[in-house]
């Protein structure tokens, strides 16, 4: 038997696996599912998940997820294609999901997304969307608490429960106004692109993406920030640590640009931590010397180059065509083409988002002729 949360009459605590059966059969035929995780990474690579929460039917239950052994009875219902998973800000919760259960909860729609696409700002909250929507103020007085911690209290689970309890209603005022615009296909697109495991589960080859100022550098000491940058995910994911305790990004292009090839010298770089121990050195050595092994072939800048003053003078006449056209839709002009998407067509790349899709048409084909 499920537990009713003391106070709560619809919220319905569940912490047993043998449970949860039961509560997937329940969802399994019910067109809207809210959702919402509560999870912990500040101390690790991987998001530890600690509660999902779900309303569906006019009730609310709250997963306890590290009591509760496997998800794996709820992925039929959190991914059957009749049931639209309403989820707001969805990214970092179906992350956590995708890791624990190696499957993407769909189809999704994205609260804040839709919002971004009826005019709203693109980044607004939970709360502020509450009360912007339907007048209702909600507390966030535990938005850096603990979630690991074990029995939750009964401020902790208010939180947990309102992070769901309104999205049914939301979801539901967003999509009419979504229709009333002819804008559903904006929202659809953009949380179906939310459906890609690889989100979740990038390549550690790719892990030098992320880095800020690489196309800055120079050819080799670029080359050698992005070896490291793959070393540097690699052990993070071998010791679920976060990236920033393996090496911070500082000292990873410290480490580049100085090339070292000793732990002395690697130890005389200030940015370097000084409690890195030997074996930590020998690695991060070893990495290095296989990259000296290796010819310079990245001699082209990344995006991420600081841009000629022409290819300035071009990101601004990019920027007025967006903003003329965010104003002409009434939306925001980041959810078109944000800066840096601007300053990637000004410095020759076109697989941008603005090029894609529904905004192709809204803006890209604007920014092709200007480019011409």
């Amino acid at each position: 038997m499920y537990t009713r949360i003391k106070g709560m009459p619809d919220a319905i605590w569940v912490d047993r696996n043998d449970e949860l059966p039961a509560l997937a059969r329940t969802l399994e035929s019910q067109p809207l599912i809210g959702l919402d995780t509560e999870f912990l990474r500040e101390r690790t690579f991987f998001p530890k998940l600690c509660l999902l929460q779900l309303a569906a039917a006019g009730s609310i239950w709250c997963v306890d997820t590290l009591r509760g052994g496997s998800l794996d009875p709820l992925v039929p219902a959190l991914t059957a294609p009749q049931t639209r998973k309403v989820i707001h800000a969805a990214r970092q919760d179906l992350e956590a999901f995708y890791l624990t259960t190696k499957r993407v909860i769909s189809p999704v729609f994205d609260t804040q997304i839709a919002a971004g696409c009826i005019g709203l700002k693109p980044q607004v909250g939970y709360a502020e969307l509450v009360k912007t929507m339907l007048d209702v103020a909600i507390p966030k007085g535990q938005t850096r608490t603990d979630w690991s911690k074990r029995p939750l209290t009964r401020e902790q689970l208010d939180y947990a429960a309102d992070d769901v309890l309104y999205l049914g209603e939301i979801a539901g005022r967003l999509t009419a106004r979504l229709r009333e615009l002819g804008r559903e296909h904006w929202a659809a697109e953009d949380c179906a692109g939310l459906e890609d495991p690889r989100l979740y589960e990038p390549e550690p080859e790719q892990a030098w993406e992320r880095l800020r100022g690489l196309g800055q550098i120079g050819p080799a000491p670029r080359a050698r920030a992005k070896s490291v940058a793959i070393w540097r995910e690699k052990l993070a994911r071998e010791r679920d640590l976060p990236r920033a305790w393996i090496i911070s990004d500082a000292a990873l292009f410290a480490v580049a640009q100085a090339n070292p090839t000793s732990r002395d010298a690697l130890g005389a770089l200030p940015a370097m931590p000084a409690n890195f121990n030997d074996a930590f050195a020998a690695s991060l050595l070893q990495t290095l010397h296989e990259d000296r092994a290796v010819p310079v072939t990245d001699l082209n800048p990344s995006q991420d180059a600081r841009p000629t003053p022409e290819q300035k003078a071009l990101i601004e006449r990019l920027a007025k065509i967006v903003d003329a056209r965010a104003a002409e839709l009434q939306v925001s002009a980041e959810l078109l083409a944000p800066r840096g998407e601007l300053k990637a067509l000004a410095m020759g790349k076109r697989d941008t988002h603005a090029m894609l899709g529904w905004r192709r048409a809204e803006i890209g084909e604007r920014l092709l002729q200007a480019l011409a």
